[in-house]
């Protein structure tokens, strides 16, 4: 057998030292502990914080998909009173239109008759439908003599759009005339309860006459120099 081996024991220092070691490690893990306990108690917090704040989001979204469905609803039914005004607004200065022109045309001959022109007949609404050749063409206010015709264009506000449709609408009537060997000249003459300056000026250019307000009556400006015939 053979002898036994005699371990000497851990001198006082070395266990000192062990412990405090153990001592410092368990110190550390123990702040360690507290570090994380304090981290998990904020992570905690900022959880609730957040699931408060999506809440309160949550809540606001809803809030404002009510606000935008009431504001659809708002706007839809703006819409319709839109509509439903322009229509009134339309027909309202339609009839205003035809008013104007009624009080326009009893008076127009003796107008017309101030700068010169004789015109024994008036005639409201003169339509011309030549479906043969495609001519077609309505014309507010007729005034008529042997040799020549005036067509006056009435309009509750005059545009310069309006002026460029009454060119055409004289150009219709020439082919019209000339079709059915009508040998007459054809003038014309736009009449506005609102006209503004430009749109006058350019009435004039196109040697138009230009009707207008004036006093409880109304006025007749005739263009420069001679006044396009037709």
């Amino acid at each position: 057998m053979g002898k036994a081996q005699i371990t000497t024991p851990p001198s006082f220092d070395t266990v000192w030292a062990i412990l405090q070691e153990n001592a410092q490690q368990l110190k550390a893990l123990k702040e360690s502990q507290r570090e994380t306990d304090r981290q998990i108690k904020e992570t905690s917090q900022q959880i609730k914080e957040t699931d408060l704040q999506m809440k309160e989001t949550r809540k606001q979204m809803k809030e404002t998909d009510r606000q935008m469905k009431e504001t659809d609803q708002q706007v839809k039914r703006t819409s319709e009173q839109i509509k439903i005004s322009d229509k009134k607004f339309g027909e309202l200065n339609n009839r205003f239109g035809d008013i104007v022109e009624y009080m326009i045309a009893p008076n127009l001959r003796t107008k017309f008759r101030e700068l010169g022109l004789i015109f024994p007949k008036a005639n409201n609404k003169t339509k011309v439908d030549d479906d043969e050749n495609d001519i077609h063409l309505e014309i507010d206010v007729m005034l008529e003599n042997g040799n020549k015709a005036m067509l006056v264009e009435v309009k509750t506000t005059l545009t310069t759009e309006k002026v460029k449709e009454h060119v055409l609408r004289l150009e219709k009537m020439r082919k019209y005339a000339d079709l059915h060997n009508d040998k007459r000249s054809f003038l014309g003459a736009v009449a506005g309860v609102v006209m503004t300056p430009n749109v006058k000026k350019y009435a004039l250019k196109q040697g138009f006459f230009a009707i207008e307000p004036s006093g409880e009556t109304f006025k007749i400006t005739p263009p420069q120099g001679q006044p396009k015939e037709w």
